[in-house]
């Protein structure tokens, strides 16, 4: 710790010491100095989580190459103008000789004790290390004011330093200002800017200055640091409050000391020493127990929905806020996914051992899918809660829907159940048995499910035989997912080829599509799952998406169907009267055919009958006398 850690600690009175002070009329205690001002760095030693930055700055200094300006960026109370005051310190440090000390007088990282201008610096009052606050000094007047008195030597010091923070702030024309001194400024001038929106400082800026971006620290990191200074405030408190306090800073180092302060006042008193414990702290804070939320997710997806509603209940009637509920339980889902995608994780020093037990088997227990579908459930409910008058009703609402989603099977669980997959085992009773599975507990069984599926010109399946993409100007005909019922799923159908789709047809007796198959299909491909034809002229222009819903209904499968403009063959009408006129071309050819045509003037060949490759001329005559005869009768 620094040299101020050394000063005078926190001290708790007894409340009889307390009012003896008062009656003998004793001088009251000096000021109270906050946590986050006691315990400020004031070397990059005392620096945490800053370690990219401290080794970047030791090295340019060993090695002489001190930049002209540094921009630091960062959340808020990561340390952006205290490091901006140590290095203030560091281009200034002078050192005089002592017994046990060299003399130093030179720009180092490394200042073992006070030097001459360390305590005016770190006290912000020394007359060469100027701080602006850019909030309130946004004009180019201010800039002009810098640029002219940057000429002058320092006063006392070694180096001019400008501090700037939130430079963020100065307009466009103090910015461009402050450009031709910034680029080349004197020798004896540094800049140092600090900013929370580094995104609004101008790009002429940025490339002037080295940049340093300040890291959130870890929550585990926070809550050692935070251990070491409750030792020095004599402050007794539970691990898990640690934690608590470390996890509600968000990387925050000022954040995490002001909770700490307030802890402390919040806390029971022993003797002379504050004591925190977790269920203060909980309280104080507004946070949920983490065993509790847990908790209450794994009751949410096990569908136990009314006991999920009680424990909800219960922690509002302790004083948790809805939406800090939610957002913790979106913590446990990302912790979670965690472990099951890096297992590493659960050496993290922030986590307690409940939640390293627990996580790890929600992450055995849940897929990726099922917890990726919990996050987004749980981040729009979030959104609704925050604009919702009723956020206690609303939460509830939220937990009802993600209960019931979480038993739910996923796209490409329903895409399997539909036979878009893997496929089903063509029975009614598989189907049906699948869905029930899907079904949460509180749920009745009989209840229809229904899966809604994105379609597009990139249809997502693991065969690649179910993706189409055009290949020429198509009509593409959007395909509709009916609700499964369990009433309308009948025996399953394969369709191989279309020869059975038309057989098909004839088999469900729906004559006119029958029809429609043979006279205005002109097929392009034909392959399970997708169909692509040329309509023929006169066609009706609804056949493909009548055809859609027919096969869904018929055998329980989405296919893939599309009209294209060109490209097709005959239609099967087509085929079978070029195949008939082959034949009649090759009966008429037959000698013993033009025998009997020449025999008797005007006969006709009305028909073709029996296989289509007459395999003797007995055959054919047998046909012809059969045909003869019928019409001597008529």
């Amino acid at each position: 710790m620094d040299h101020e850690h050394n000063a005078s600690k926190l001290t708790l009175p007894r409340a009889a010491d307390k009012s003896v002070h008062r009656q003998a009329g004793e001088a009251s205690l000096p000021p109270y100095r906050v946590l986050a001002r006691k315990y400020r760095p004031t070397t990059f030693i005392d620096l945490i989580g800053q370690q990219s930055l401290v080794r970047t700055l030791e090295n340019a200094f060993e090695l002489g190459r001190i930049h002209q300006a540094y921009l630091l960026t960062g959340v808020r109370g990561v340390g952006k103008t205290t490091t901006a005051r140590i290095l203030a310190r560091a281009f200034n440090y002078e050192l005089l000789a002592s017994e046990d000390q060299l003399a130093i007088d030179q720009p180092t990282i490394h200042m073992p004790s006070l030097g001459v201008h360390c305590q005016a610096i770190i006290d912000s009052r020394h007359v060469d290390v100027l701080e602006m606050d850019a909030a309130s000094h946004t004009g180019i007047d201010d800039v002009r004011e810098i640029i002219e008195n940057a000429r002058y030597r320092p006063v006392m010091a070694r180096t001019k330093v400008y501090i700037i923070d939130e430079v963020h702030m100065l307009s466009k024309a103090a910015f461009n200002g402050l450009l031709k001194t910034l680029e080349e400024p004197p020798e004896h001038v540094k800049f140092i800017f600090a900013t929370t929106e580094i995104d609004k400082v101008p790009v002429t800026v940025r490339s002037r200055c080295q940049r340093f971006d300040l890291r959130r620290i870890d929550a585990g990191l926070m809550a050692e640091h935070l251990h070491k200074i409750c030792q020095a405030e004599e402050v007794s408190i539970d691990a898990e409050a640690l934690m608590m306090i470390a996890r509600a800073a968000e990387g925050s180092v000022r954040d995490a000391l002001s909770l700490l302060d307030q802890a402390i006042a919040y806390g029971s008193i022993q003797g002379s020493e504050a004591l925190i414990k977790a269920d203060d702290l909980r309280l104080m804070l507004g946070v949920a127990d983490k065993v509790r939320v847990i908790d209450l997710f794994e009751a949410v997806m096990a569908g136990e929905i009314a006991q999920a509603i009680s424990l909800m209940q219960e922690q509002y009637n302790g004083g948790v806020d809805p939406a800090q509920l939610l957002i913790e339980m979106a913590e446990f889902v990302h912790l979670a996914t965690k472990f099951k995608l890096s297992p590493e994780v659960t050496d993290s020093d922030a986590l307690t051992p409940e939640e390293r037990r627990r996580g790890r088997v929600a992450s055995e227990r849940l897929t990726i899918p099922v917890l990726t579908r919990a996050w987004q459930i749980l981040m729009k409910g979030l959104e609704e809660l925050r604009s919702s008058p009723r956020p206690l009703q609303s939460a509830d609402m939220v937990l009802v829907r993600l209960a019931y989603a979480a038993k739910m099977p996923t796209p490409s669980d329903a895409l399997k159940l539909l036979d878009l997959g893997e496929g089903l085992n063509g029975s009614r009773g598989a189907l049906k048995e699948s869905l029930d599975r899907k079904t949460p507990a509180s749920t009745n069984a009989s209840t229809p499910v229904s899966v809604k599926a994105e379609r597009g010109p990139n249809l997502i399946s693991s065969n690649p035989m179910r993706s189409f993409v055009a290949t020429s100007p198509t009509v593409q005909v959007s395909q509709k997912l009916l609700p499964v019922d369990s009433k309308q799923v009948e025996a399953i159908s394969v369709i191989e080829n279309f020869q059975e789709l038309i057989a098909l047809a004839e088999t469900k007796r729906d004559m006119r599509l029958k029809i429609a198959l043979e006279n205005d299909v002109r097929l392009v491909h034909f392959e399970h799952g997708r169909i692509e034809f040329e309509l023929a002229p006169g066609g009706a222009r609804d056949l493909a998406s009548n055809l859609i819903q027919k096969i869904q209904a018929w055998t329980n499968e989405r296919w893939v169907i599309s009209v294209v403009a060109s490209g097709g063959k005959s239609t099967v009408k087509e085929q079978r009267m070029l195949k008939e006129r082959e034949k009649r071309t090759d009966l008429e050819s037959d000698p013993l055919v033009a025998a009997v045509m020449i025999e008797f003037p005007g006969a006709q060949i009305i028909s073709v009958r029996g296989g289509e490759d007459p395999s003797s001329s007995a055959e054919i005559s047998e046909i012809l006398y059969d045909d003869f005869a019928a019409e001597d009768n008529d």
